[in-house]
């Protein structure tokens, strides 16, 4: 298994979840590594979904990236750790992220805080050592008791999708992986593996242990045009539309093409997101408002040119590359060409859970 690599599964909008299942099977024959989950209110729950994967897979490892602390209890989103570590025989690892400030405010939700994720992380680690913890009170919540089993001494990997300097420095401080944005700069890629690693380093931990996944789109032009542009502009026009700001400001692009876009009569009568519910025709239309500039940070291409990206991913510092918006499937042919030029020794230290640090993989089994 290629523990350097992962996919993103059901991809996009998938019709049904059951999907899933032959992603797995694919995943696991192609030799992919790892699959990551994200998570959609409608038929992509994350919980029902990593069940799933770990019951079809025998050695992927499996992590969210990204669910939410304040969607369940931290009983109920500890013991869901807690349940897929054993299920999996420990290729685990539980991903948070901050969510989107505009869904949280519309279910009701509290907007998440740098300091909400650091405590919930120091709420899970003590829960999965067994400890019972009393009269808790902080920005978090208010539990009178929180308890797992007083018998545990787990070590559940925790990984963060980070976006801003003060989420990768958090990742840095006290998570073990942290997961990085779609269509980053190589720029602002390299930067941010800095940042996480410089700050694990001031935490007094090893920054080789803090494992930073590139994001990264694979486009290969043995897809249909169609598809193409939907993984490309649709994905990028999605983007723009939840968090533009924080996108454009992250890369260092300029704020008056985010205003064309926001500004023309397409976008601002569009409903829903762009990628699941645009036409070709307006794709193709949308894809007139972002400069060619932005979409360019992906894999596209011939097989050959999409590895060529892949492997730049870990020049620029990346420890593993998550091959983002195509199925296992869709893969096969950069996958095969990979496998290719594959350096065999480089990547021997990792373990088969995307978030487990590599000096903890003798210690795993």
């Amino acid at each position: 298994m290629m523990n350097e690599l992962a996919f993103y599964a059901l991809a996009g909008a998938p019709e049904n979840p059951r999907n899933l299942l032959d992603e797995v099977i694919q995943a696991e024959e192609l030799g992919i590594g790892n699959c990551f989950l994200s998570e959609r209110f409608n038929i992509k729950e994350a919980a029902t979904l990593s069940g799933a994967v770990g019951a079809v897979s025998e050695k992927l490892g499996i992590a969210t990236a990204a669910t939410n602390h304040n969607t369940r209890h931290p009983v109920v989103t500890g013991s869901y750790a807690s349940t897929m570590h054993f299920l999996t025989g420990g290729r685990f690892a539980l991903g948070l992220g901050r969510g989107i400030d505009v869904l949280f405010r519309a279910m009701g939700l509290s907007r998440i805080t740098t300091k909400q994720l650091e405590e919930f992380v120091g709420i899970m680690r003590r829960l999965h050592r067994g400890e019972t913890i009393s009269g808790y009170e902080g920005s978090v919540g208010k539990w009178p008791m929180l308890r797992l089993d007083p018998g545990f001494d787990e070590y559940i990997p925790l990984i963060l999708t980070a976006f801003g300097p003060n989420s990768l420095a958090l990742g840095g401080r006290v998570f073990d992986a942290v997961v990085l944005h779609t269509f980053f700069t190589d720029e602002t890629t390299a930067r941010c593996v800095n940042d996480v690693k410089v700050a694990a380093e001031k935490a007094g931990r090893n920054p080789a242990d803090v494992r930073v996944w590139s994001c990264l789109a694979v486009v290969g032009n043995h897809l249909s045009p169609e598809l193409q542009l939907k993984k490309t502009v649709g994905r990028m026009a999605t983007y723009l539309q939840a968090y533009g700001d924080l996108m454009v400001r992250t890369n260092n692009w300029e704020f008056k093409e985010l205003d064309n876009f926001r500004k023309s009569e397409i976008v601002r009568h569009f409903q829903g997101a762009i990628d699941q519910m645009a036409s070709f025709d307006e794709l193709q239309q949308i894809e007139e408002l972002i400069p060619e500039d932005w979409l360019s940070h992906s894999a596209m291409g011939s097989p050959r040119n999409c590895v060529e990206v892949i492997n730049k991913q870990f020049d620029l510092g990346c420890d593993g590359v998550i091959l983002h918006g195509a199925s296992p499937d869709e893969l096969g042919p950069v996958i095969r060409e990979y496998k290719k030029h594959r350096p065999r020794n480089r990547f021997e230290h990792l373990p088969n859970n995307p978030g487990l640090p590599p000096s903890m993989i003798k210690v795993s089994g």
